[in-house]
């Protein structure tokens, strides 16, 4: 036996001296580096008493140390659960006492806090902080870079990701060596990444955008990256000249088109910008085109199936779309009353099968078998459509579908229309709560800085591209909408804000 994800992403390192990480000080980190680092991780995990199998949770800041740990997870055979640095002390409590976690580790800012959250968990407390110090690695300093590699199948489980639990508790997804190591081999295929590649890496690592594809991708092409410890627009211009490639979420993107630096002459080396965590508007996707003469890659995965989709490397990358079904994956429109495939061009539930898809949820069998059907297809809780073209357009999560009056009504389709108008930047379509008709439509919208859109002007664009039941009942102007730390927005952060806007008295309702 082996371990396929070590030996693969991580083992043909040892000793290389070519370089993986560069810091924004200029300092560099080789891979053998890394690698021995990571060996030193591994023997302290296994000193402190983890075996195979075993969970690691990690609240620290993003830095090359806490990246080897997940290295040294990987090597040790011990399951590694990286945790959101916004995290509270009450929500950590459930994390690691639901995952079974033997050893946390967290910034010494935080020991405190978390002391009695180890304890009542039965977890073991040591420290990491964002500069490389702390009780952790301490304890590496003197350990050999020796490490034997434990014998793990492609079936073992090498990560656990918490869901954000915006409809309930947060559920535990298990995702085996294969799911990462799969998905890796065949995005770095089809997006062309090798040894010559330099990635631009802002985003956080307790993500998969930012650890699982990122990371294992420039790992397995034998890449650099350019390793910032969060997004800073004054860092990205700076560094962007020596990088070939870049991964973001769209705020990313938003952000660099807000800046005058950020010019067609700075991005003229770039091979590759790809976006994905949440949607792209195909505002963004044309200004950026127009800035800079490329186009962004738009793709399409979740925390339970890594990468479904993607837009080609080579070929037409459509705005308003995630592109095309990845090679070995396969992805289904559904009737969700039925579970029968729809017709091309026909709305309905995303299902998902294939190497990449997850195991299950941790002790939550009822709900592994609600979301994963018997015959391997995941139901992403995505609903979208296919093209002629087969490419694939997500319209909205299940949960956002609006139901008003019998109609069903997809939050996207009124979104496009919103965020074509003068002074509208982007929009968030939700239903609430409404006495006749059950729910209503309510549009959020976000004006162009120091823009006042015209809302009367914006009515009588809606009711002439849409069929009535459509219209929003009510448009309210917010000057951002609420996202989670990977830029999406918080839909149910919404409709909890509005939710009584059609069901009290008018001078007790939300105005917005």
């Amino acid at each position: 036996m082996a371990n396929p994800l070590y030996d693969a992403v991580f083992g043909q390192y040892h000793g290389a001296e070519t370089v993986f990480l560069r810091l924004p000080d200029g300092q560099t980190i080789s891979h053998g580096a890394f690698v021995a680092m990571a060996g030193r991780f591994a023997n302290v995990i296994s000193d402190i008493g983890l075996k195979p199998g075993d969970r690691l949770a990690v609240q620290v800041e993003k830095s090359p140390q806490a990246l080897a740990v997940y290295a040294a997870c990987v090597r040790a055979g011990v399951i590694f659960l990286p945790l959101n640095t916004g995290y509270r002390a009450t929500e950590l409590a459930y994390f690691v006492a639901n995952s079974g976690a033997r050893l946390l580790l967290c910034d010494d800012s935080k020991r405190g806090d978390l002391a009695a959250v180890a304890a009542q968990a039965d977890a073991r407390l040591e420290t990491l902080n964002a500069d490389g110090t702390g009780s952790f690695t301490d304890m590496a300093k003197d350990m050999s870079e020796a490490f034997e590699t434990v014998d793990r199948s492609s079936d073992d489980l090498a990560a656990f990701l918490y869901t954000s639990g915006t409809t309930g508790r947060s559920k535990g997804a298990m995702l085996t060596q294969e799911n990462l190591l799969s998905n890796t081999q065949t995005l770095t295929d089809f997006w062309r990444f090798s040894d010559q590649d330099v990635l631009l890496h802002a985003l956080p690592i307790f993500h998969t955008h930012g650890l699982f594809v990122a990371t294992n991708i420039t790992l397995l092409a034998g890449g650099e990256m350019i390793f910032l410890p969060k997004f800073d627009l004054d860092e990205m211009i700076r560094l962007m000249p020596q990088a070939s490639t870049m991964m973001g979420v769209p705020t990313f993107y938003t952000r660099l088109l807000s800046d005058d630096r950020f010019t067609r002459a700075l991005t003229k080396h770039m091979r590759l910008f790809v976006s994905g965590s949440a949607p792209l508007l195909a505002d963004t996707h044309t200004a950026f085109e127009e800035r800079t003469g490329h186009r962004i890659l738009e793709r399409y995965g979740m925390t339970e199936t890594n990468m479904n989709t993607s837009n080609p490397y080579e070929g037409d990358r459509r705005a308003g779309t995630v592109g095309v079904v990845l090679p070995g994956v396969e992805v289904r429109v559904t009737d969700a009353s039925t579970g029968v495939a729809l017709p091309q061009g026909e709305i309905g539930d995303v299902e998902v099968r294939g190497p990449n898809v997850f195991k299950g949820y941790w002790q939550m069998p009822e709900k592994t078998a609600e979301e994963l059907r018997k015959d391997g297809f995941f139901i992403t809780g995505d609903l979208g459509r296919f093209d002629e073209d087969g490419y694939l357009q997500i319209v909205g999560r299940n949960k956002d579908l609006i139901i008003s009056g019998g109609y069903n009504i997809y939050p996207k389709e009124i979104e496009l229309v919103l965020d074509e108008q003068p002074g509208v930047l982007e929009s968030a379509v939700i239903g609430v709560p409404h006495p006749d008709f059950g729910e209503t439509v309510v549009a959020v919208l976000v004006p162009v800085p120091k823009a006042t859109p015209d809302l009367s002007q914006i009515e009588q664009a809606v009711r002439q591209a849409l069929a009535r039941f459509k219209n929003p009942q009510k448009m309210i102007i917010v000057p951002e909408l609420p996202r989670n730390t990977m830029g999406k927005v918080q839909k149910n952060e919404l409709r909890a804000r509005y939710k009584d806007l059609f069901t009290k008295t008018p001078s007790s309702a939300a105005t917005g």
